[in-house]
């Protein structure tokens, strides 16, 4: 033949360059990340080839990235778990001829391994002819049978199950198991279009195969190892029995105290668990149950009404308190569990706060006398029964406006007189309509959700520990059995409540 000089220049190979389609691509715009996830994979599967992927970043500015991995999926693994693996990392190989089916023919496949056992990461991942496949299929159902088989085996000949204890699962060992995969066949059997997943049983059956046998031999010849890889998975094991104990444990428990609430008369929940945001408004009777419920967001806020005559709970033993219907109600409600120590009637209830259900627990009375006597004596019993509730700033009273002001299309709110007098000066010389704030009952769902209900435009006055005493001590003395103290007080302030008669 020919004597052919050597070809010493870069210009060989082949260059191809492509430009999505618009008619078929609904996006082009994509990410770098892409790119580089692939070429680092074509890298890790194409053992000793450099891939080069250069980004332009602006124009003729490129930023390039090379991947080379010199022994493939080992050198990957070995990145993966760093110096501090439970164990050192293995490389198995074998081919095999296989078939799918007694009546297909044979094919050839070839099978590369990549194993560790970390406490640090997990990963189980699949090549297929330099494919990768993200849904695994035969390669994870050949993963979780040989390794599941094989530390089984070993944990039973060594006797580390305690008696009458359950196998482990895959989970366990998959929670401490890093394994890439790198297959080749000259048939494959995709499971779909996308190539995510192949379900070869030639292919599954060789890999079971040869997991095994190479799982068997390394226990063996790596006694410390194996060790280190059984108290593993059975630290695993264990402790996910623990937490699926706990965790049904607290179902129970979560689901007892849920239905406690479904038995509180005309309680309506909120749809939110997360204790952090959910609002629990106390209203009086239920045509103001039905107003808050309709103004509310259901999402967050749920509503409780309170029924009939509420107990004087200054005044009040503890039995007596405790056979309070809205008392009990309203215990299963905040969820708290309040229980009285001792019989003596001299202890405070005891009560768990980590056990509150609510953020905020807010009183929603009427703006008139009887909603303020309501209010006083909700304030009293959460101040006797759950003192801590005020000390950590959980109680908070609903304002709502005592005057509606409309004049032409605008409607103004005056939750006081003062706050009605700066309105009616801003007004002057308008035409304008005021009327008293009228029940909870009457308010429409808008007005209510906006004056009331809606952290952006309600006003909630919080309760501090200091204005629950105050209250308490002025409640004994206008309504308590202090005769002589609400003479007294009478006597020297009466003159100021002089506006507020009404005499006509």
């Amino acid at each position: 033949g020919l004597n052919k000089e050597p070809y010493g220049k870069k210009a060989t190979g082949s260059r191809i360059r492509w430009k999505p389609d618009i008619k078929v691509f609904t996006d082009i715009d994509v990410p770098a990340d892409y790119y580089t996830d692939i070429i680092k994979r074509q890298a890790i599967v194409n053992a000793g080839v450099k891939f080069i992927l250069k980004n332009e970043v602006s124009p003729r500015k490129f930023e390039t990235t090379e991947f080379c991995y010199e022994n493939g999926i080992l050198d990957h693994v070995r990145e993966l778990v760093g110096e501090d693996a439970l164990t050192s990392v293995q490389f198995w190989q074998s081919e095999k001829r296989v078939r799918d089916r007694e009546d297909l023919p044979l094919y050839n496949v070839k099978i590369n391994a990549a194993v560790a056992f970390s406490n640090r990461v997990h990963l189980t991942e699949y090549y297929h002819n330099s494919s990768w496949l993200e849904y695994g299929g035969a390669p994870d159902k050949a993963v979780q049978n040989a390794f599941v088989y094989q530390i089984d085996a070993y944990l039973k000949q060594n006797g580390k199950y305690n008696k009458s204890e359950s196998k482990i699962k895959f989970q366990d060992v998959e929670d401490c198991l890093v394994i890439v995969m790198s297959s080749f066949s000259t048939m494959t059997s995709y499971e779909n279009q996308t190539k995510k997943a192949i379900n070869n049983k030639g292919i599954q059956e060789a890999m079971v195969e040869m997991l095994r046998h190479n799982l068997e031999i390394y226990f063996i010849e790596n006694p410390i190892e194996a060790e280190k890889i059984g108290a593993q998975v059975l630290i695993n094991k264990r402790s996910r029995e623990d937490a699926e104990k706990t965790r049904l444990n607290l179902k129970g428990k979560l689901t007892a105290k849920m239905d406690i609430t479904g038995r509180v008369a005309k309680f309506v929940d909120c749809r939110s668990k997360d204790v952090s945001e959910r609002e629990i408004f106390i209203v009086e009777g239920d045509s103001a149950l039905g107003a808050v419920k309709q103004a509310r967001d259901p999402n967050y806020q749920a509503v409780m009404p309170i029924r009939g005559k509420i107990l004087n709970c200054l005044k009040a033993d503890y039995d007596k308190i405790f056979k309070s219907e809205i008392i009990t109600d309203l215990i299963k409600v905040l969820g708290c569990g309040v229980q009285v120590k001792s019989k003596a009637n001299k202890s405070i209830a005891s009560f768990d706060i980590n056990a509150l259900r609510w953020s905020k627990i807010i009183l929603c009375t009427d703006a008139d006398v009887d909603g303020f006597q309501i209010r006083t004596l909700l304030l009293t019993m959460l101040y006797r029964l759950t003192p801590q509730l005020i000390e950590e700033h959980k109680v908070f009273i609903a304002e709502s406006p005592l005057y509606e002001i409309t004049a032409k299309d605008k409607t103004y709110f005056a939750y006081n007189e003062r706050e009605k007098d700066e309105f009616l000066t801003q007004l002057e010389g308008q035409k304008f309509t005021i009327q008293r704030s009228k029940g909870l009952g009457e308010n429409d769902p808008d007005m209510m959700n906006l004056t009331t209900m809606n952290p952006k435009t309600r006003r909630l006055i919080q309760v501090k520990p200091g204005d629950a005493e105050m209250t308490a001590q002025m409640f004994d003395i206008l309504l308590g059995d202090n005769l002589t103290g609400r003479k007294d007080y009478i006597a020297t302030h009466g003159s100021e409540y002089l506006d507020d008669l009404d005499i006509s």
